[in-house]
């Protein structure tokens, strides 16, 4: 594998971790309402969801999608869809954005991890990426594609829950700035609001499109 595959798969990986979407949202209000404790809890069940995502896709979940189409329709259509609300909520009057404080009970760990672990299964960022994206840099001449595919999804992984894990230590301090300041707070509920509203779109135009080998 070479390097070049390695550093833009990376590159990709930071893009996506820091476009907020299911995976943000979710972290940071538990960060935030339930302390970080919680939100490193809830990052296990959303790595445990990457790691469900990179074993499926490496032994035959595209091709399952490919002889059952309408399964990998369905499966974009509902996360996108999930997206799409994500966007309404942070847009319409009165809606929160990601460091806004808002009250939510206090979760067993379990319920963390699965909560974190569905977000993860149900964010269609999660599942193009390992389904479209990833396989773009695997060689198939250098053999082991199912080795590089692993590979690949480790680095995604490392990365993602890096930067997860940065926003979930800095949320309670970024909601307090958030706070005192009301106009930083809409400001960034709008530029949250349309990067969700953006990225819905894009899946959007992709939700048609039938999965290939």
């Amino acid at each position: 594998m070479s390097e070049g595959a390695l550093a833009g798969m990376a590159l990709t990986a930071f893009g996506m971790a820091l476009t907020p979407g299911p995976n943000m949202m979710y972290l940071v209000s538990r960060s935030i309402s339930q302390g970080r404790r919680a939100g490193v809890i809830s990052l296990l069940g959303t790595g445990a969801g990457f790691l469900v995502y990179m074993t499926m896709a490496n032994f035959g979940l595209a091709a399952v999608f490919v002889v059952v189409p309408w399964v990998y329709v369905g499966f974009k259509a509902a996360g996108t869809a999930y997206l799409g609300y994500l966007a309404w909520t942070a847009l319409r009057p009165g809606g929160a954005g990601v460091f806004e404080t808002r009250e939510l009970r206090c979760d067993s760990n379990w319920r963390l991890i699965r909560m974190g672990l569905l977000t993860n299964l149900l964010n269609p960022k999660a599942a193009i990426l390992y389904l479209a994206l990833i396989p773009q840099f695997v060689n198939p001449h250098a053999g082991h594609a199912a080795l590089q595919g692993f590979v690949l999804g480790s680095v995604q992984i490392s990365i993602s829950l890096s930067v997860n894990a940065l926003f979930i230590l800095t949320a309670g301090a970024i909601a307090r700035l958030m706070a005192s300041r009301p106009g930083w707070a809409k400001l960034q509920r709008r530029i949250t609001g349309t990067l969700l509203a953006t990225v819905t779109a894009l899946l959007l135009k992709e939700v048609p499109a039938r999965a290939r080998l």
